[in-house]
């Protein structure tokens, strides 16, 4: 049986959710953070998941989701892993976020593309980027 995109001609394996270690409990601060200050929108959790205190956002076209996962494992804030973001106004979101209390960091230079990173309230690591051209071209 095919997928409904190979059925639409996609031959490549594409991205279709990123898990994330959140602590047991902090599923509220993870809505207001990625919800209410980033406005992603909260997905429903498939019922058969619906006892694991999972939380979901749509973050892009064609299904591809956040997903969040109470565990006693979580992310170290030194390590480099991380997931990024494309943003249409850099400057707001940085400002937005560092305005809800979080610090945000640079990373090393990329042409055509500004970006920073901050810590969000699990110790996950975000790089938000605005895409200005092919950083080959530079």
């Amino acid at each position: 049986m095919q997928s409904r995109y190979a059925q639409k001609g996609f031959i490549h394996p594409r991205l279709q959710h990123i898990s994330l270690s959140i602590a047991p409990g902090s599923q509220a601060q993870i809505r207001a953070f990625y919800g209410k200050l980033l406005g992603l929108q909260e997905k429903p959790v498939p019922a058969s998941l619906a006892d694991k205190g999972l939380v979901w956002f749509a973050a892009g076209i064609g299904e591809m989701e956040l997903h969040f996962v109470p565990d006693t494992l979580l992310q170290r804030p030194e390590e480099s892993r991380h997931f990024c973001l494309e943003v249409n106004d850099l400057a707001s979101y940085k400002k937005a976020v560092e305005e809800a209390g979080y610090t945000t960091f640079e990373g090393s230079p990329i042409p055509n593309r500004p970006r920073f990173f901050c810590l969000d309230p699990a110790g996950n690591r975000l790089e938000f980027t605005t895409i200005l051209n092919d950083y080959n071209n530079a």
